[in-house]
């Protein structure tokens, strides 16, 4: 039981730490850079993309888990991934392969975005 709790702990640590990396370096390119918002998930996933595809991510994810796979980068992976499996079965799996992998994460973003849109007002942020 013991060991099983330390287990579980340490895996914690694990993606706290990667996560936190992760974010870390996000924050860094947003303290000492002029590049968007916008631009800044854009190469975070194009990065996740890249890893995966030179086979550094995949042993990030085994490592680390959802501190890996969490962070907009994971989505990267997520997509590269599908993809590269689709690719085994022909050209068109690879186009879809990612979006399937990706459709339930997608969903669910889309549904609970409606969701708290009806609960909650939307107004703009007061300077």
């Amino acid at each position: 039981m013991e060991g099983e709790i330390i287990a579980i702990l340490l895996q914690y640590l694990k993606a706290f730490a990667v996560g936190g990396s992760i974010c870390l370096i996000a924050q860094i390119v947003i303290n000492f850079t002029d590049l968007s918002a916008g631009k800044i998930l854009v190469y975070f996933m194009l990065a996740g993309i890249v890893l995966t595809a030179i086979g550094l991510y995949q042993p990030l994810v085994e490592f680390a888990g959802a501190g890996a796979t969490v962070p907009i980068s994971g989505f990267g992976y997520l997509l590269a991934n599908g993809a590269m499996k689709g690719a085994e079965k022909g050209f068109f799996s690879a186009v879809t392969g990612s979006l399937a992998d990706a459709s339930a994460g997608v969903t669910a973003a889309v549904v609970f975005s409606f969701l708290m849109a009806l609960i909650f007002k939307s107004r703009t942020k007061r300077s």
